[in-house]
Parts: structure tokens; sequence; C-alpha cells
């Protein structure tokens, strides 16, 4: 018997490897302090879990429609207005499993065997494996702290062949926790469009983005790009990741064939999950998710602030999501051995820059903010031995 020769190419995903040695050595009683996982430390709103309590009363909860139940659809739709000021057609939401199955059909539904798909060197790991497995070819981009880890409108431009399907960016980025620039995104936006290239463009940290100068939300790729595919999660600001519910924003022309996909690879997403996700749009819920958005921003100056007095400033400030990667080339190890003696040794669990590409791969690392502030504190000390002890 064969294992499909995509199985076999397919890169671990480090950071759920370190998170599931750092389980293993809890199950021993060691006190490990988790910085590796996105994984916000809050929880649901309220007003989710009682949702929830309330679906599973016993009543009959049937396969939803494939693309998610009409009344969720309508909340996500009436979220973007509320907002972003954008008006986005139920008709054109797909609630998925999870924003991983969000970029699944996204890249299922735009790429063929051959295609070119251009994105960022760093960038999220799934999303080179999910091109790889529907034979494209990934052309990741090389960026650093001058560009803020993110593509421009000239880095994609320098990437681009007669192949180029498709580009995609996520903004905030993870590992980064930086955002694109609004004309950088413009820019990239419109090159791709005017050679007839699918723009994907991961939110799923956007309502994590810090507000405008005028204390705005910060705006969606939609109100500058109509037509672009948007993944969307109810696992970041909502606090759901366990949960596995997320969405993509499809152009018209997608829609149907999307859904051909989904049905055949989920069938639905999670019938007692969506019933309970439509909370998360109640006011009282999204006052507690910004709240917590707030309560990000306090973390995140805990953390840049403590890695710059351990001599491991981050050279691109994070303004969304909840990491900061930084380097440590300087410490004379590569990020993967930096990890493994930060866990092993000081019990600390923290994520190899190996994860999301070869640019940066082996000089930093991502630290997440997700978790509380007694966290954090404690594991920028541990963070700080591991430091000293390697430059004495």
């Amino acid at each position: 018997m064969q294992i499909a020769q995509r199985a076999l190419d397919a890169e671990p995903f480090y950071a759920m490897s370190i998170g599931q040695r750092a389980a293993e050595l809890q199950v021993q009683g060691i006190d490990v302090v988790r910085l590796s996982l996105g994984e916000p430390d809050f929880g649901a709103p309220h007003e989710v879990r009682g949702a929830m309590i309330e679906a599973m009363d016993g009543r009959p909860l049937p396969y939803t429609p494939a693309m998610g139940l009409p009344e969720l659809r309508e909340a996500i739709s009436r979220f973007y207005v509320d907002r972003h000021s954008v008006v986005i057609a139920p008709s054109r939401i797909m609630v998925t499993s999870g924003a991983s199955a969000a970029l699944l059909v996204a890249t299922a539904v735009t790429t063929n065997p051959g295609d070119e798909v251009v994105m960022a060197d760093p960038s999220y790991p799934c999303n080179r494996e999910l091109v790889k497995a529907f034979g494209g070819d990934v052309v990741a981009v090389p960026t650093t702290s001058k560009t803020r880890f993110q593509l421009n409108e000239a880095l994609a431009d320098g990437a681009w062949t007669e192949r180029t399907t498709s580009v995609m960016v996520a903004t905030p980025s993870n590992p980064t926790g930086t955002a694109i620039a609004a004309k950088d995104l413009a820019d990239i936006c419109r090159i791709a469009r005017e050679r007839g290239a699918w723009r994907i463009v991961d939110e799923i940290y956007l309502d994590l983005q810090d507000p405008d100068a005028a204390g705005l939300p910060a705006p969606s790729v939609l109100t500058i790009d109509p037509d672009a595919i948007v993944i969307g999660s109810f696992s970041k600001y909502f606090g759901m990741t366990g949960w596995r519910l997320g969405w993509v924003v499809l152009p018209d022309e997608l829609t149907d064939a999307a859904e051909r996909l989904a049905v055949n690879f989920f069938l639905c997403a999670s019938a007692p999950a969506q019933l309970a996700a439509v909370q998360a749009f109640s006011p009282s819920a999204l006052a507690a998710c910004e709240q917590r958005r707030e309560e990000f921003v306090r973390r995140r100056a805990i953390v840049i602030d403590g890695l710059e007095r351990i001599g491991l400033p981050v050279a691109a400030t994070p303004d969304g999501a909840f990491y900061a990667y930084c380097d440590v080339s300087s410490l004379g190890l590569d990020s993967e051995t930096f990890c493994r003696q930060a866990l092993e040794d000081h019990h600390v669990a923290i994520t190899p820059g190996r994860d999301f590409g070869t640019a940066t791969g082996a000089t930093h690392v991502r630290i997440s903010y997700a978790a509380s502030e007694g966290d954090l504190r404690e594991g920028l000390r541990r963070v700080g031995n591991l430091v000293g002890a390697l430059r004495a």
C-alpha cells in the first residue's frame, strides 16, 4: 500500500507540536507557561455559551445548509455593515468549520495544478500546504521588518509570472501581528485584479487591529476591493478557538462552485456551534469582545517592553492580533534550538520561525500574548533567564 505523496511532503506544524510537548510536560506535573499558540484565554462570550447550552437541550440538530444557517450568514452580513461600513449580501457568505476550512475552500476553488500563488514569507504555514495539496506552486516572497514583514506592490510585482493566478495575504498577519498599510493593500489588490488574479485576504485578526486615528475600526479589504475573497473567523476576536467556526466571503461568480466543494469536503459546519454563534453579534457580546481587544493592547505593551529589557527587541511592532516576532540570532542558536531549550530547560513554550517560512525561519521566534498577564510576565522572566544564560 502507498501513502499519498502530498501527505509525505507536508511539513509539520511546529506550533502544534510544541503545544503537544508542553501538554506532556504538564501531565508530568511541570508548570509550563504556554506562549506558543494563538488561543485567547478568555473563551467565548457569555451569551454564546448560554446559547450553546440552550441548543443542547435535546432538540434535533439536523445538518444545516452547506453554506451555513441563514440567520448566521445574515448576522455576519450585518456585522460588516455595522462595524466596517461595507454591504455584503448574505448569499456571498459561507460558514465553515473554522477559518481553516474557509482557507481550504478558497484555495480549492481558485487553484489548478501548476498555478502560482504569491504570499509573504513569513506567513501562516497551512496556506502553503493547501496550495501544494491542490497542485499549485507557492511563491513565498522574502520580507523584512522594513516592510513590516508584509508584501507591498513592488514585492508582489517582482514575484509575478505568467503562471500567477492568485495572491494571498493576511492583515494583520500571523506570525508578526502587523497589518498591511492601506495603500499597499490597495496596490496589491489593484495589480492582481488588473492581471486577472484572485485576491485571497485573511482577515481573521482584523477586529483585533488597532483603530484608526479617529478611533474607527480598521477597514475590511472589501471597502477597496468588493470582489476579494475574504476569510473570517470566530476563533480570535470572539475567543471561540475550539468551536471550529469561520466564514469566507466569496465573489458571486464563485459561490456555486464553492458550495459544491464544501458539501463534499465537510457537508456543513457544526449545527449547535452555528446556532450559538448568532449570539456573538449581540450588543453585549460585542462590547465584551471590544474590552478584550483593549486588554490585548495592554498585554502587547507588557511583551514588547519585556522583550526590549531582555535584549530581544521587536523590529516591527504589532498593531493587531496577539503576536510578537523577534530575532534571536544574536544568541548563537537557531530558532528551533532556542525554542527547544526554552521549553525543556525553562518550561516556557514559544514557536520557532521555521513554521512560517525560510526567510526568517532560523532567526526568529513568535511569542503569543493571548495568555494571561501573569503568564506573560512569568514567561518573559523565564525567557530572560535563558537569554542571560546563553549570553553568559
